[in-house]
């Protein structure tokens, strides 16, 4: 069983006891996440679609802890300025790992 919900403006596909990072949350180690925003739900052979959310569905989810992403590198360059700058970031996320689906 799988589904597809909305957290934080984007869409993740989980399913149970999966792992995934999500945009930084305002939430500490530990603690429980309730989903609402489920946009399809499906167990292999029905499948239900939300317009835009499937009511009556619920995903738990505990949030493990914060994590930061890969570094990307950005490089700026000035054509003869003999100007180089390397800029470097890494993202933020929260990761949380699912814990239960479901729909009544």
């Amino acid at each position: 069983m799988y589904a597809i919900v909305e957290i934080a403006g984007k869409q993740y596909r989980v399913e149970k006891d999966t792992k995934i990072n999500v945009d930084k949350l305002d939430k500490n180690a530990n603690e429980d996440l309730v989903i609402d925003r489920v946009l399809l739900v499906s167990n292999g052979e029905t499948v239900l679609i939300g317009q835009p959310y499937v009511k009556n569905a619920k995903i738990t989810a505990k949030v493990i802890g914060d994590v930061k992403g890969d570094k990307v590198k950005g490089v700026r360059f000035g054509k003869r300025k003999r100007f180089t700058r390397t800029i470097g970031h890494r993202q933020n996320y929260s990761q949380i790992v699912i814990s239960e689906l479901s729909v009544s």
